[in-house]
């Protein structure tokens, strides 16, 4: 892991973002801070009425992140590296697609409250992957509340993210196209993924590979 310290593996649903964080984590032999979904009551409630428990299902993961966030700072990560499935904003990305104008402005009101500061990683990787390739992979994990997702949900999630990360300048940032890598339990395109951060300069660089 050299000099990195805290790496943060993120992307869209059905990018592959968390089980690369645990290889990584493997691989580098340091902690794996990660995100815990089935620890939010709300989500399943929120795929099946998505206006109804959209801010409950929010403020769940704000709360959640701000408990992490608090151990970070406190010494966690000045203990030992880390690698993290979770960036801290992706939760105010992710305000913006699901709350209504009233309900975002509450959780922005809230957020600095709960969440006044967190920490920067040292490198963040952003896995993309194609709409179509996005939703093969979730129809293949096949978890009951996100099977059904109303139409069009990921792929406004998608643009989000896309446009996040066009703007995205708090850390280096690496790119990622994972339409035809598997990262997951690939050797080769794990080993190139693992070239390409101990070279990458600079702060934005990509890594692609043709079909």
């Amino acid at each position: 892991m050299t000099q990195l310290r805290y790496v943060v593996v993120e992307g869209p649903i059905g990018s592959g973002k968390s089980s690369l964080a645990k290889r990584l984590s493997g691989y580098w032999n340091v902690q794996l801070k990660a995100e815990d979904p089935a620890a939010n009551p709300f989500l399943p409630r929120f795929y099946r009425n998505m206006p109804a428990h959209a801010l409950s299902t929010q403020l769940s993961f704000l709360l959640q992140r701000a408990d992490i966030a608090r151990d970070m700072l406190q010494g966690e990560l000045a203990a030992a590296p880390l690698v993290s499935d979770f960036l801290f904003e992706k939760d105010e990305l992710f305000a913006r697609v699901n709350l209504d104008e009233q309900e975002l402005a509450l959780y922005r009101r809230l957020a600095r409250q709960a969440l006044p500061e967190y920490p920067v990683p040292d490198l963040v990787i952003y896995l993309q992957a194609s709409e179509d390739v996005l939703l093969e992979r979730v129809a293949a994990r096949a978890i009951d509340y996100e099977v059904n997702f109303p139409e069009g949900y990921l792929k406004r999630v998608h643009a989000a993210y896309s446009e996040f990360f066009h703007q995205y300048e708090a850390a280096p940032l690496l790119i990622v196209n994972t339409d035809h890598l598997n990262l997951v339990d690939g050797d080769e395109d794990f080993e190139l993924l693992i070239r390409c951060i101990a070279e990458m300069r600079g702060q934005r660089s990509y890594f692609n590979k043709s079909a």
